[in-house]
């Protein structure tokens, strides 16, 4: 299992313009970016009675994940489980593709034919859902700008406009009820394998700011 380092920063709209022009200059944008250098994000992530997942990020514990079903620019024909795993500031993320049709099953609580998945990910998931509890708890959208370097594998994203579903769990209608959090709140995520080249360490630094404890998740929490 390959871990990467990553590190989240809260950033205002000052802070973001300041970053975009630097970053233009010495990052190439992430090939799958609209005209605009952009894409949306929408995640529905897993949670138990007990907010385990949420416990465990605002409490800082070592050793943690999390689940979630992801799609991009509203195109529900692509959907990926996603399982995020961090020990300290190490990252891992394991995914799968699934059909609309086995996320609706297991939004309505259909789970019984997970057991017979060939797919290591969804039996996973399955033995949360049976042993941990874990239940779909809430959307959580937003937009994403993503610059890469090859240098470092280092992939820099900046995002904003982050929405929550308030405990939704209808993840595949688009016109389900959301609510934007601060829309002065963006978050920048900096991740990389073994080293961060010193000329992107000079750019994101920015004195104001330090690593934020919280995430996309733990912020439209916050409304429910």
């Amino acid at each position: 299992m390959k871990f990467r380092h990553e590190y989240k920063h809260y950033i205002n709209r000052s802070d973001y313009f300041i970053l975009k022009t630097r970053l233009e200059n010495i990052m190439e944008p992430d090939r799958n970016v609209n005209p605009e250098g952009k894409y949306m994000i929408r995640s529905l992530y897993f949670d138990n009675l007990y907010d385990k997942a949420l416990r465990e990020k605002i409490d800082g514990v070592n050793n943690r994940e999390k689940f979630r079903f992801r799609y991009y620019n509203d195109d529900t024909s692509f959907i990926r489980l996603e399982k995020k795993s961090k020990i300290n500031n190490l990252c891992n993320k394991q995914s799968v593709r699934v059909t609309s049709e086995q996320v609706k099953r297991i939004i309505d609580g259909d789970y019984e034919w997970m057991s017979n998945c060939e797919e290591k990910l969804v039996l996973e998931l399955y033995s949360k859902i049976k042993g941990q509890l874990l239940l779909p708890k809430t959307i959580v959208e937003y937009i994403r700008e993503p610059y890469t370097m090859e240098a470092g594998n280092v992939r820099i994203t900046i995002d904003s406009e982050i929405k929550t579903g308030i405990l939704n769990t209808d993840f595949l209608n688009r016109n389900a009820y959301m609510v934007s959090t601060n829309n002065d709140t963006m978050i920048l995520e900096v991740k990389y394998d073994n080293f961060l080249p010193d000329i992107i360490k000079n750019i994101i630094t920015l004195e104001t700011r330090r690593s934020s404890a919280f995430s996309k998740y733990a912020i439209s929490r916050i409304y429910g």
